[in-house]
């Protein structure tokens, strides 16, 4: 029966990463870490580089080798290492969504927080299915009308995050008011719908919604759409901006921190929570029924 070879996962990714770096940090090489552990090298470089999986009972005698004692880490390490090989419901959509979409979808998935501010559109967690349909068939200009209705599908599915019973991802939306008032030729009370349920996930308790006011002041997402996604100790924060070809990610720890400050710089040209929903709601009243 062949050997079936781990998939490089995003989780695995970031475990695989997180253990060179613990190992670069205690200055040991490849060969004396693995030496400690009773492997050849080549399994130790196959872990940190996210092509062979380690156990999560090996991580406790990993680190331990690296001096590492906080119990805090080695607990994170060894959850992500349970979880490294699990497909996520959105590896069911084959080809139809690129990786970087994919591993977007995972790093939320995982989150705590995410952060966004959207200049143009309404963001995709908080987009309603006949909304998504009309965005992604307008952007994915390389899209048949079948995938982009797959593509919505993810979108609707990928939602579930911000209702799931065990903690929800708490949603910091500011969106620019030039996007309340998009209207659809199509289907006249599109904008109508996507406004209310706007206001719904306003309720719920780990949703903020603020509304950025067509006569702020000049502030960092005059230049587009980012999302700051945070973690739970000892995960680092991440960035993702979006274009047309897809997205990308901002990992490094000072161009994360230019992007959460740049996020502080938005809350605060934007209108208070409650000015916010009444903006929605006058938008709302504005549509077509």
């Amino acid at each position: 029966m062949p050997t079936i070879k781990p998939v490089p996962t995003l989780r695995r990714r970031r475990l695989g990463g997180r253990l060179r770096d613990l190992r670069n940090q205690a200055g040991h090489s490849l060969e004396t870490a693995a030496a400690a552990m009773g492997w050849d090298p080549t399994k130790l470089s196959r872990i940190e580089n996210a092509k062979a999986q380690i156990k999560p009972t090996e991580i406790g005698t990993l680190l331990a080798s690296y001096g590492v004692r906080d119990q805090e880490l080695t607990a994170a390490l060894e959850g992500l290492a349970r979880d490294a090989g699990k497909r996520g419901w959105w590896q069911t959509y084959g080809n139809v969504m690129a990786q970087v979409y994919k591993d977007h979808i995972s790093l939320e998935d995982d989150a705590e927080t995410t952060r966004i501010y959207a200049s143009n559109l309404i963001p995709g967690l908080l987009q309603t299915g006949a909304y998504a349909r009309e965005i992604i068939a307008a952007t994915a200009l390389t899209r048949s009308p079948e995938e982009v209705v797959a593509l919505a599908e993810v979108r609707k599915t990928r939602q579930a995050i911000l209702t799931r019973p065990q903690g929800p991802l708490n949603l910091w939306a500011v969106i620019h008011e030039s996007a309340l008032h998009y209207r659809s030729a199509a289907h006249p009370p599109l904008m109508r719908e996507q406004l209310r349920h706007l206001l719904e996930m306003a309720d719920l308790p780990n949703i903020t919604i603020q509304i950025m006011p067509l006569d702020a002041t000049a502030h960092p997402g005059m230049l587009g759409l980012f999302e700051v996604v945070r973690f739970p100790h000892p995960w680092p924060t991440v960035v993702f901006l979006e274009n047309l070809r897809g997205g990308y990610f901002v990992e490094a720890d000072d161009d994360v921190k230019v992007f959460e400050t740049a996020f502080d710089r938005v809350l605060a040209a934007a209108l208070p929570v409650d000015d916010s929903r009444e903006t929605i709601k006058r938008a709302m009243e504005g549509s077509t029924p």
